[in-house]
């Protein structure tokens, strides 16, 4: 049964890995429960009802994932997408001057082409035409985006106007607190003890309450209705250029930051052959595309494949139903959401530090002696955390790949697809 619902295999796989990796993976995303009802909360003086919002993303989360788990049979999570619920509530509607109606039009549209672009297997043959040397970047890369992440959100990093970026107050507060967690969790992977990531999440949960961080506002609570912002759409626009524009801007950043994701971790996770390819990688991809589509009437941003899932392949995490087990926790968050709220931002840190860590592994596959493979290389995975997006990594490395063969006459190292990529990356810099 476990094998036709999910792909579980009784021999490599065990039921206990996958419902820990499963929670794992939710507790690294679940700040999006929160998060994404506060970005919105800036249009709600336009009619989009925060409360509902946190209903919508939820429910986001349950469709998508339960597609990844049952169609796609994959252990990766999805939600409303960070970066572009901000281009949604930001840029389309409090800049462009657009209403949210015409930004989930664009969503829906969006959805739909991906869903065109899977079918015709035009996704899967850009991700096949991208090297494996940048395959194994993307996953390095990645890992030091997320656990950038993660040492920014504890405040252990913090910006500074000279240097950008700089250490923050370590002796006190979260910064302190995801510090501490960092060395538990650390101890706990050394010591190989099982479930090390969950239970470093929920042992510095804990020690964040002597600590005045981690606070419990209440144990249930109704989801609020989502009839405000159901299936809120402006057809009235979609032939408009606004429209077209918008349309390509979530396209663009969602289908490179999904390709990242997804090629980043099933590198982790050993799901790469070695001629570079991953099997039932479309099928995700469908399940990504069709999830979007469903958000959109949920009245939710761009749905995708989160980088988190990290957190629950490295906790063994292998099958859908590590996904399944994703999903499941994020209905029991619909009816619990401020005890599952509590846990603080800090308590995410040292897993996501520690993944990041263990995302670094296929560094040692790239031929650093080979320059023509490891610059390219070098500059994806430096490209992600310091312009923090994982497209503008993926983006930049291709271009230098192609770029640098090309002047050194390795042609037979390049193919067509890669070759039309670069030169559009080249265009959206420039143009968009």
């Amino acid at each position: 049964m476990l094998e036709k619902l999910f792909g579980f295999d009784a021999s490599k796989h065990k039921v206990k890995t996958e419902v820990m990796a499963g929670i794992t993976t939710f507790l690294t995303m679940a700040y999006i429960l929160a998060v994404n009802p506060n970005i919105f909360s800036s249009l709600a003086s336009k009619g989009m009802d925060t409360n509902a919002v946190f209903t919508s993303t939820a429910l986001a989360a349950i469709v998508g994932t339960l597609l990844m788990a049952f169609y796609a049979k994959k252990p990766f999570g999805l939600a409303p997408a960070m970066g572009l619920n901000a281009f949604f509530v930001f840029t389309v509607c409090l800049t462009m001057g657009y209403s949210w109606q015409f930004a989930l039009t664009a969503i829906l549209i969006e959805g739909f082409l991906f869903v065109l672009l899977t079918v015709t297997k035009v996704r899967t043959l850009i991700v096949d035409a991208i090297p494996a040397t940048l395959k194994r970047a993307i996953g390095a890369g990645i890992g030091l985006f997320i656990a950038f992440i993660g040492l920014k959100n504890a405040g252990i990093i913090v910006e500074n106007s000279a240097t950008y970026v700089t250490i923050g107050d370590m002796t006190h507060g979260s910064a302190l607190l995801g510090v501490i967690g960092i060395v538990l969790t650390s101890v706990l992977v050394i010591r190989r003890v099982p479930g090390s990531l969950l239970i470093g999440i929920l042992g510095t949960a804990l020690i964040g309450i002597p600590m005045n961080i981690t606070s419990f506002n209440g144990i249930v609570d109704t989801p609020p209705s989502i009839a405000p912002i159901f299936c809120q759409f402006e057809f009235h626009n979609i032939l408009t250029i606004d429209m077209v524009i918008v349309v390509f801007s979530f396209l663009f950043i969602d289908m490179f930051d999904t390709m990242g994701t997804l090629v980043g971790v099933c590198t982790k996770a050993g799901m790469m052959r070695p001629d570079g390819r991953i099997p039932g990688l479309n099928k995700a991809f469908m399940a990504d595309a069709v999830a979007t589509m469903a958000g959109a009437c949920l009245g939710s941003s761009t749905t995708t494949t989160y980088v988190e899932s990290a957190a629950g392949v490295a906790q063994g995490g292998r099958t859908g139903l590590t996904a399944f087990s994703t999903a499941v926790c994020f209905v029991v968050a619909l009816f619990f959401a401020p005890l599952f709220l509590s846990i603080p931002a800090a308590a995410t840190t040292p897993v996501l530090v520690i993944v990041g860590l263990f995302m670094l592994s296929p560094v040692k596959d790239i031929d650093l002696n080979n320059y023509a493979e490891a610059i390219p290389a070098f500059i994806t995975i430096v490209m992600m955390p310091l312009t923090y997006s994982i497209s503008d990594g993926i983006l930049c490395g291709m271009i230098s790949y192609v770029a640098i063969n090309a002047l050194c006459g390795n042609w037979r190292k390049l193919n067509v697809t890669i070759c039309v990529l670069a030169v559009l990356f080249v265009m959206k810099y420039i143009f968009i």
